[in-house]
């Protein structure tokens, strides 16, 4: 009733912000209820880890050693802080110099620059709400990570595909692209350039060496009226199988001046834990803070001090060494599976990524493989199995990405279910070629 006039009256809608409508419709919302609808499907879509690689043991042996020391539960138990634990940063920097291959006092960095966050993905949307006014640009691979260009989407930001090839993004192109953009007076509008620099999601492709190098040179050459950072999302870092063992695009930054390093062990150890960081250079490191102090004012305590008991035991390494082991087997199945069930089927080719947990593959391009074509409607109602569309993967509008694209993940599915969900997807692509 109103309490005006006592009358019955029906409530108006809420009044969202223009943000929150700039995030609506996101593709792993529609994923998510896909796997939830069709529970009988056969999964080569979700970017999960393998369940039977969770680290359960060597957490339990260093959740119970953190709680029986009373002083350092204490600590674990209570608040924490914006940065982070002290005690996983100072961890952290050893871990990272190892990675580097570098001595803790050569990585440059001060203590404020290392920040602690929520996965890697709170990194990104942190880092997108510092630097990102609506109509500001972040020039992308295309294709690339499709739940930071959903991030990017609900800033309001405009994303610009830079073309890729097997050895990442063209640093060609990238140059092209910053020339066009300067002519047409927008270069001051460019704030971000994002790359996943290891087995990228969803490419599988990893950044050349000597593409690292030349990128950090680029921006620099770029940044004489507004700085443009790089921003290295390496998630997938440490799930190395064979191939090249290569520096970051960080290490290149000997200033460090221009390179955001984002860094997870969602992927490397328990994603359930939520635990990322961030390496940042000196002038977005009080930003990102004050922004994040916002949010949290401080990521979940107790699993920063867990990660950092796992690390003292010297139980992390043993870990990932067997999750490596896992899932290169893993990748291998899905590689002779795919070489088995799709080799005589024209048009069809696919990546053999050194790392990761995808493989991507590329289909006729009379095939649409998006949510609304009849390839997705085959896989997954009549053949019972999920992928995820490569459209999603690109930035723009929906009608100029490429439709042709699948990204499947080895992660989740053991051998059995790799192999039958190869075997169904090949199925679904006959039917509809």
């Amino acid at each position: 009733m109103s309490r005006r006039s006592g009358v019955n009256f029906e409530a108006p809608a809420p009044r969202f912000s223009q943000r929150r409508r700039w995030a609506s419709r996101q593709a792993i919302s529609f994923l998510m209820q896909q796997g939830v609808e069709n529970p009988d499907v056969v999964s080569l879509a979700a970017g999960l880890v393998d369940p039977q690689t969770l680290p359960i043991e060597a957490t339990q042996i260093a959740i119970e050693q953190l709680l029986t020391d009373t002083k350092r539960a204490r600590e674990a138990l209570q608040y924490g802080t914006t940065l982070g634990a002290e005690t996983l940063r100072r961890q952290l920097l050893n871990h990272l110099a190892r990675l580097e291959g570098c001595q803790v006092e050569d990585l440059g960095i001060a203590s404020g620059q290392l920040v602690l966050t929520t996965g890697s993905q709170q990194l990104l949307s942190l880092v997108g709400e510092v630097l990102m006014d609506p109509g500001d640009i972040c020039l992308v691979a295309a294709p690339t990570y499709f739940v930071f260009l959903g991030v990017l989407e609900g800033l309001g930001a405009r994303t610009i595909p830079v073309a890729t090839d097997a050895d990442g993004m063209c640093i060609d192109a990238l140059q092209t692209q910053l020339e066009q953009l300067d002519a047409e007076g927008l270069l001051e509008r460019v704030k971000l350039i994002y790359l996943v620099s290891y087995y990228e999601n969803p490419s599988g492709v990893s950044l050349a060496e000597q593409r690292r190098r030349e990128v950090v040179e680029l921006v620099r050459r770029w940044s004489e009226r507004n700085r443009i950072f790089v921003l290295e999302d390496a998630a997938y870092r440490e799930l190395r199988y064979d191939g090249p063992n290569l520096p970051s695009i960080w290490s290149y930054d000997s200033g460090r001046d221009f390179v955001i390093l984002a860094q997870t062990f969602s992927k490397s150890y328990s994603p359930g834990l939520r635990v990322g960081y961030g390496v940042l250079p000196r002038t977005l490191a009080e930003p990102i803070c004050d922004r994040k102090g916002n949010e949290d004012f401080g990521s979940a305590n107790l699993n920063q001090h867990l990660v950092a008991k796992v690390l003292e035991e010297g139980l992390y390494a043993g870990h990932v060494a067997k999750l490596r082991a896992s899932y290169l087997a893993k990748r291998d199945n899905m590689l002779a599976a795919a070489e088995k069930y799709f080799h005589d089927l024209p048009g069809v080719r696919w990546v053999q990524p050194h790392g990761g947990l995808y493989v991507w593959m590329t289909l006729p391009e009379s095939i649409d493989a998006g949510f609304d074509g009849e390839l997705f409607r085959q896989a997954v109602k009549v053949e019972k199995m999920m992928y995820v569309p490569g459209d999603l993967c690109f930035p723009g509008p929906p009608d100029d990405r490429p439709r042709n694209h699948i990204r499947l993940s080895f992660g989740v599915e053991d051998p059995g279910g790799i192999e039958l969900g190869m075997r169904r997807l090949a199925n679904a692509i006959r039917a509809v070629i």
